[in-house]
């Protein structure tokens, strides 16, 4: 068994080619396309964060909505970018909607992504240390979250408060159990994937890596994977660790399916620059059900992990992104043993 959801961007744009025109309509679809990957058997809606963009930035008030339009998957992020973060209101927030979710939220963060801005995080207020870099507060932040999800009192309370305080000091609420042993870490390297390991956040990856060494995507994603766990065990944690992989699949099963993506049928790995370093980029997989099911089954890094996050394309609307996700779990994921 594997657990397979979808990972969405949130794309909107005002053009007539689009069914996701506006804010409004990308925030709606995503709650309507969360409910019908759970009727058609999916197990998570992870949705990613980009802020200055028009796409999907505010992730609580919609798995907020989707947990209570729901009542089985899970439901997450793909990331949040930690530089922007308050990690004490995050802990409110994320409280939040775990609780209306009943306790299903998989919340994942990490360092972020090339922005649309330059340092579009003092912008909402956070600047690096003197001597630290983004990438440090990113961390600092991190840190901050995992230590008040634990629900232990730091604040010193009021002596004359409006309301009765509990005895001793105070923690953030609402606060939700077991949450904390529910954060991952987005990470674009092996080394990003070990340190996660050692702190106790299970691991997403997706269809990139920031680094190349010449082997295949899956093969260096793969060898991610066992860093990772390596350094959980080696951690001593208690929980399991868990890792999911992001892919771009397209079952071949319609005349649009074949108009769409026929295409992508000879995709392949690419290789190019990002963060001024070398960045590999994992293939896109479309083809008819037997060929995926082939195809799939020589994915390393997919068969490691327990978790496969579909890249859908939102802006094709609903209806369509539902039935990619039901063609593979009605036509693949039964004859890769997933099912």
């Amino acid at each position: 068994m594997k657990n397979i959801g979808f990972l969405s961007f949130g794309h909107w744009t005002p053009s007539p080619q689009s069914r996701v025109r506006s804010a409004s309509d990308a925030l709606l679809q995503s709650i309507e396309l969360a409910v019908a990957a759970e009727e058609v058997g999916a197990d998570g809606a992870y949705f990613r964060v980009h802020h200055f963009a028009r796409q999907l930035a505010s992730p609580f008030p919609l798995l907020a909505a989707i947990g209570a339009r729901t009542s089985r998957i899970e439901i997450g992020t793909g990331v949040i970018d930690m530089r922007y973060e308050n990690p004490l209101y995050m802990a409110e927030d994320a409280g939040a909607a775990d609780l209306i979710a009943g306790g299903r939220l998989q919340l994942g963060i990490s360092r972020g992504s090339p922005e649309q801005v330059v340092k579009g995080y003092e912008y909402f207020g956070h600047r690096p240390a003197e001597e630290g870099s983004d990438a440090d507060m990113a961390r600092e932040h991190t840190a901050k979250l995992l230590d008040v999800l634990r629900g232990e009192g730091f604040a010193e309370p009021n002596p004359r408060p409006m309301f009765p305080n509990p005895p001793g000091l105070l923690r953030i609420e609402p606060h939700s159990p077991g949450l904390r042993e529910r954060i991952w870490w987005g990470a674009g390297t092996r080394a990003t994937a070990e340190w996660a390991g050692r702190q106790g956040m299970h691991l997403m990856s997706s269809t990139l890596l920031t680094e190349d060494t010449g082997v295949p995507f899956h093969r260096l994603q793969a060898e991610q994977i066992r860093l990772f766990t390596d350094a959980w065990r080696e951690a001593g944690h208690a929980h399991e660790p868990r890792v999911s992989v992001s892919r771009s699949v397209f079952p071949l099963v319609s005349e649009l399916d074949h108009q769409l993506f026929g295409r992508q049928t000879g995709s392949t790995d690419q290789v190019g620059h990002l963060d001024n370093g070398l960045a590999r980029f994992g293939k896109t997989y479309a083809a008819e059900p037997d060929k995926l099911v082939e195809d799939l089954a020589e994915d390393e890094a997919v068969a490691a992990a327990d978790t496969l996050l579909l890249t859908v394309p939102n802006q094709l609307g609903v209806d369509y992104n539902a039935h990619v996700l039901d063609s593979l779990l009605r036509y693949v994921a039964p004859e890769l043993g997933w099912r």
